[in-house]
């Protein structure tokens, strides 16, 4: 996802008070689409190539297992390079 595209959307993992909680130019995101993270953006920038395609367990308040718990978000096999999926959450 460009910059661009991206503006005025947060980025997971940004502070609550953070002042500038968006994108910032030069940085490579991944949407988040659906579950407790939905909308949100992740940034990719220094990933290894491998994690591209794994996804990750974000951490989340807001998901089944509360505090603490996790949401599983990956990429789709069809769309290896766009938006990550919500697959569940995990405790």
């Amino acid at each position: 996802m460009n910059h661009d595209d991206a503006v005025g959307r947060r980025v997971y993992g940004t502070d609550h008070d953070d002042p500038n909680p968006f994108p910032r130019p030069g940085r490579i995101y991944r949407e988040l689409l659906g579950g407790p993270l939905d909308g949100q953006l992740l940034d990719v920038t220094d990933w290894m190539p491998e994690d591209l395609f794994t996804g990750a367990l974000l951490i989340t308040p807001l998901g089944m297992y509360g505090p603490g718990g996790r949401a599983d978000y990956g990429p789709r096999e069809d769309d290896p390079f766009g938006p990550w999926v919500w697959g569940g959450d995990v405790p």
